[in-house]
Parts: C-alpha cells; sequence; structure tokens
C-alpha cells in the first residue's frame, strides 16, 4: 500500500513538473507575459486534481461526489488563501463594505 502512495505522489510531482515547462513554453511562444502564464498555469494546476475526481465521479454516475468536490475544493482555496494572505499582510478593507 505504501508503494502505491509513493508511486503516486512521484507521478504527481513529474507530472507537474511537466505540466507547467511545457504549458510555461507555450504560453511565452505566443508572446503572454510570464505573469499571466504563472498565474493561469497555478491556477490550472490547483484546479486540475478536482477537475479529474469530479470527471471520473459525474462519470460513474456519482454527480454527488463531483458536486461536492468542486464545491468544497473551491471554499477550501478562496479561505485558505485569503487566510494566508491575512496572515502574511493585513487585509485593508474600506469601512462602508463592511457595513453593506
Amino acid at each position: 500500500m505504501a508503494w502505491m502512495f509513493l508511486s503516486g505522489l512521484v507521478a504527481l510531482i513529474v507530472g507537474a513538473e511537466l505540466l507547467v515547462r511545457g504549458a510555461s513554453r507555450l504560453a511565452l511562444s505566443f508572446g503572454i507575459s510570464p505573469l499571466v502564464v504563472g498565474l493561469t498555469i497555478v491556477a490550472f494546476g490547483t484546479s486540475s486534481p478536482e477537475l479529474a475526481v469530479s470527471v471520473g465521479a459525474a462519470l460513474e454516475g456519482r454527480t454527488d461526489i463531483a458536486v461536492g468536490n468542486v464545491v468544497g475544493s473551491n471554499i477550501f482555496n478562496v479561505l485558505f488563501i485569503l487566510g494566508l494572505s491575512a496572515l502574511i499582510t493585513p487585509l485593508v478593507v474600506n469601512a462602508q463594505i463592511i457595513r453593506q
């Protein structure tokens, strides 16, 4: 069982590296800025595992798992990144927005 976990982890790391390098080369060849490339690749890379699980669940007829995975991962990603950002630097919010 441990060898399956380790081989999956290695495959994940190698696949992520290939995805980032290939997409970066492709986007840069079209003249897209490195910042846009980086943000797009990171966004796609963090969403691709959820996409794979949701597509697999939907193909098996488990739409509840597909929808729950999408909703749960998006809520976690937004709140985790927002919380991590707030730990690094205070988030400035206009007082009128809080009142609304």
